[in-house]
């Protein structure tokens, strides 16, 4: 590493360690509004300066959930295993989205500790609490505006689309997924388009997907509409299920009676990853009620609660693009669970999970 320059490429894969800058060495990275190629540093990540933790994954490709506009990419930046944003500075909001770190904000651990690079700040601490708010004037200026880094990533992106095969070379090399995932997520999305392409032969594409899995004991084909009617109202339970509750995911065609044809619940979506775990148990993590609307900043309180389920995150089977890295959490209407009174039921505790549904729009795949 030259001494007089922090190195923003270090090329990290999943499993490496890394030690967190020291505050002045990242500061030096930032410019005045606390931001690293648009990425914003937040406050809640100065509390992990100096120390380590294994890459999670690497984050060099990310979803659009501001402008659903697909795949995003994103350069030199990665993930930190079980670092999340509190919300503490955003109003308290509930999300707990996934950290993204650059790699300038970073150093491996095997990486010389007596180097001392020469640093120019170009922000202060109190910047890096100025920038997560948004400056606004005139009618609602009282209401405040929050800028973390959900809000600004499409700043900090660039359109990617599915069929730049780079990414997937990148997913594997990072040790984000294996070539088996990619191939058989790609698969699936293949057959998806081909099904909705109005052909003629989407019905016996899901037939043969389902006979296919019934094989190889998988789920059936995931992209399924809902039956409840466009313009009526979807059907509501109001269970009072508490943090710490067993639930099990009811069957997908069970789900399906309670989303419109779009997959959509009260303005909340049941994507087709969701699919995956129909069936199973798990144990309720969180209620959420307060969350960030990712495209105005503006914090937001659902009027009907939703559920966290313990261990389930995202990990983009079937998203745009696969196998994005923000591993966000998905959001569970109780009409799609079931209490569990008999505690000898078998807790599923799997990776293989779900993609959260975005803030005021339908993201479910259709």
């Amino acid at each position: 590493m030259n001494e007089n320059k922090i190195a923003t490429t270090l090329r990290l894969r999943v499993g490496e360690w890394v030690e967190v800058r020291s505050l002045p060495e990242i500061l030096s990275t930032l410019d005045s509004r606390a931001r690293l190629e648009e990425l914003p540093f937040m406050p809640q990540m100065l509390a992990y300066c100096g120390q380590r933790f294994p890459v999670q994954n690497r984050a060099h490709k990310v979803c659009d959930t501001v402008n659903g506009t697909g795949a995003r990419s994103l350069s030199n930046s990665v993930i930190l295993e079980g670092l999340r944003c509190d919300g503490v500075a955003y109003g308290g909001c509930e999300m707990r989205c996934t950290i993204i770190w650059k790699e300038a904000w970073l150093k491996r651990v095997t990486d010389g500790q007596d180097i001392q690079p020469h640093l120019i700040a170009g922000c202060s601490e109190s910047d890096i609490w100025a920038g997560t708010r948004r400056i606004q004037e005139g009618e609602g200026a009282e209401r405040p505006l929050y800028r973390c880094q959900a809000v600004q990533l499409p700043f900090a992106t660039r359109q990617l689309p599915r069929w730049a095969l780079w990414q997937y070379v990148e997913d594997y090399r990072s040790g984000n997924a294996r070539i088996s995932q990619i191939l058989s997520s790609l698969l699936a999305l293949l057959i998806h388009d081909l099904a909705e392409s109005g052909l003629g032969f989407g019905s016996a594409l899901r037939s043969a997907y389902d006979a296919i899995q019934r094989i190889r004991g998988g789920i059936p084909y995931p992209f399924r509409r809902g039956s409840v009617p466009a313009r009526t109202r979807t059907p509501s339970v109001n269970a009072n299920i508490q943090v710490g509750e067993l639930v099990k995911i009811k069957k997908y065609e069970d789900i399906l009676e309670t989303v419109d044809d779009k997959l959509v619940n009260r303005g909340m979506a049941f994507h087709p990853e969701m699919a995956t775990n129909c069936g199973k148990t798990f144990r309720v993590s969180q209620r959420l009620k307060k969350i960030m609307n990712e495209k105005t900043g503006q914090l937001m309180e659902l009027k009907n609660e939703c559920l966290v389920l313990e261990g389930l995150y995202c990990v983009g089977h079937f998203t745009k693009p696969i196998y994005c890295p923000r591993a966000t959490y998905p959001y569970w209407r109780e009409i799609w669970l079931e209490r569990i009174t008999d505690r000898s039921d078998n807790m599923q505790t799997t990776e293989e999970t779900v993609c959260k549904p975005g803030i005021g729009r339908e993201r479910a795949i259709t």
